[in-house]
């Protein structure tokens, strides 16, 4: 009986060790660095999005229409260059392949270039800075760029690429973790200023603003899944075209390893006017080291 006793002592201080060391676990990329958090000074974080985005209705028909997809892949790189931690630099890059005419979707990836229904390339580099404004909420902070348009036509041979005008852009990140670790909110507001000559673009003269609502489930440190609503409105300020969108979804993200994690999403547009109708595809890999 003395041996079973002390056996069930060691094994219970091994459980209560052992849980100890799990609850003092740093947390993983995916809880601690939400786009709210700013870089320390030498650390890097790189991003690389794919966003594919099809349909088949829109509010300026009734019923269906011939297909149209949009592919948009973008590398955003940041790193952080204060001591204090309240300040990153990065440059973002944005690449893509639209195909029309009721050519199947995956033909984005086909980059082929067909005359009247497909285009694809480069299209816009942005330097951007990310910092905290208020030293006494440190999950709130802004990230600043400036997007320059690298397309010659908007339009060509009836097929859009992408916008040729310049957009002042202005992202307001914040999250909160409730107590546990095991619930998380994040809010964002993208504010874009698109101008350049009227004649160059749609959007040129335009002033969008989207907020969005993310609320997040850990299971374990190294997986969350997630759902979301956002809301876009673009404001017209000289160019006649007003728009606005409503869409909601859900996704997930895995912490593979300490650096990388993967994640995947998927919206559906659910209302809007002077808009297309239709659905995302997202999967996106980041690493922070």
């Amino acid at each position: 009986m003395k041996k079973i006793i002390i056996f069930l002592v060691t094994l219970s201080l091994s459980f209560s060790g052992f849980s100890q060391e799990e609850s003092n676990q740093e947390k993983s990329v995916i809880q601690e660095y939400t786009p709210s958090k700013l870089l320390n000074k030498g650390q890097w974080d790189i991003k690389w999005f794919n966003n594919l985005y099809t349909q088949t209705e829109s509010t300026f028909s009734e019923g269906t229409e011939p297909r149209q997809t949009f592919f948009t892949s973008t590398v955003d790189i940041f790193t952080g260059i204060s001591n204090s931690s309240n300040f990153n630099i990065g440059l973002l890059l944005e690449f893509r392949s639209n195909v029309i005419n009721d050519r199947n979707a995956l033909d984005v990836f086909a980059f082929d270039g067909e005359s009247g229904t497909a285009r694809s390339g480069f299209t816009s580099f942005a330097p951007a800075v990310k910092f905290n404004p208020i030293k006494s909420i440190s999950n709130f902070t802004i990230q600043t760029a400036f997007h320059i348009p690298l397309v010659d036509n908007e339009t060509e041979n009836g097929v859009f690429l992408d916008q040729k005008g310049f957009i002042f852009q202005n992202r307001f990140f914040y999250d909160y973790t409730f107590p546990g670790d095991k619930w998380q909110v994040f809010t964002e507001l993208n504010t874009e200023y698109n101008f350049g000559k009227k004649e160059d673009s749609f959007a040129n003269n335009s002033l969008s603003l989207t907020p969005g609502v993310f609320l997040s489930y850990f299971p374990s440190q190294k997986f969350t899944i997630l759902g979301l609503i956002q809301h876009s409105q673009r404001i017209d300020t000289g160019n006649d075209f007003e728009q606005d969108f409503t869409a909601v979804g859900g996704g997930a993200k895995y912490q593979l390893t300490k650096v990388l994690n993967i994640e995947t999403l998927y919206t559906n547009f659910v209302r809007g006017n002077n808009t297309g109708l239709g659905q995302t595809f997202n999967i996106g890999l980041r690493a922070l080291f």
